[in-house]
């Protein structure tokens, strides 16, 4: 779905999964600093929006999703997975319940696949699952934002901003009043920082959440069963994952950042070496410089030197081995 705000002075349109919003308004450093400073807004009207209604919505959604959901308060934001029967990740879903209906956002058109998988799941129960990505787009506001959610929209306010869920019809008009716009480069930098995992990024077809620090955050490790929960059991209390995610401090002096899938090896063993994980997100930051995300084998040392394609990098640990 492509955003209104795209016709905005100095647009630049995003690529990949961020097709359709702005990947900035003409000066990507200004915008991060704008976004740490808790000011400025980011569209996010690419991402899915689904919903659920009806009675029993948060019991049913306890028993699907790897979060604690029948006592959700109304207001409270949480976030959760779906996993496969083998306990991968399929679905991130971004959630907070208003007292009457459950709404999550989710990754660009993933909503078809979600919605497909929530209908095959409801039997009995007492739900309506609907699309609601034509009718309300995603806004993120940063921490410390002093800008008031408009009428009708609903809010999820977690520590790193608050994320709207805004009729569409609204989202010109609220970026006439509360710019500036930011585009989703800067907040993809400030996710990288962060260490936060994003679905089709930091994941592939096998990973389990232990590897990239989902467990509490997404992953309750005390409610019953859902779909994967035995892969995530038995991982937590007789294993380890076989990979775990780090964060990287590239090489300044190069010119490109290395792209998502660009092999890891040790710096030691140089570009010919044994791979031992990939590159998941790489983003220029206006204070570290260029960074990144990476999923490398359990046993890789902590202190090792890597090298991500042909850029030198140093980790930080983001998992434990």
């Amino acid at each position: 779905m492509k955003s209104p705000l795209l016709s905005l002075p100095g647009a630049v349109p995003g690529e990949g999964p961020d097709e359709g919003v702005a990947a900035h308004y003409g000066d990507l450093f200004r915008e991060q600093r704008a976004l740490a400073d808790g000011t400025g807004f980011v569209d996010l009207s690419h991402r899915g929006v689904v919903t659920v209604t009806g009675a029993d919505r948060l019991s049913w959604l306890h028993l699907l999703l790897t979060q604690h959901m029948s006592d959700l308060p109304p207001g409270q934001a949480t976030e959760a997975l779906i996993l496969s029967a083998h306990g991968h990740i399929e679905h991130a879903l971004y959630l907070v319940d208003d007292g009457e209906t459950t709404w999550a956002h989710v990754e660009p058109d993933s909503q078809g696949d979600l919605i497909a998988y929530l209908e095959s799941m409801k039997f009995f129960y007492r739900v309506d699952i609907a699309d609601r990505t034509d009718e309300y787009a995603v806004v993120h506001l940063p921490a410390g934002s002093i800008t008031e959610a408009p009428e009708n929209s609903v809010v999820r306010e977690t520590p790193h901003g608050r994320d709207l869920f805004l009729p569409r019809e609204r989202l010109t008009a609220f970026a006439e009043e509360s710019g500036p716009p930011i585009g989703v480069l800067a907040y993809e930098a400030l996710r990288v920082e962060a260490h936060r995992p994003r679905v089709g990024l930091e994941t592939d077809h096998r990973t389990i959440p232990h590897e990239l620090g989902w467990i509490g955050s997404a992953v309750h490790l005390q409610k019953g069963c859902y779909r994967g929960q035995e892969t995530v059991a038995r991982v937590q209390n007789l294993g380890k994952p076989p990979r775990r995610l780090v964060f990287l401090h590239l090489d300044g002096s190069e010119v490109t950042l290395p792209s998502h899938g660009a092999p890891i090896r040790l710096a030691s063993e140089g570009e010919e070496g044994r791979q031992l994980g990939f590159i998941t997100s790489s983003a220029r930051h206006h204070e570290l410089g260029p960074i990144a995300l990476a999923l490398v084998k359990r046993n890789v040392p902590v202190d090792a030197d890597l090298i991500a394609d042909s850029t030198a990098a140093a980790q930080e640990t983001v998992v434990e081995p």
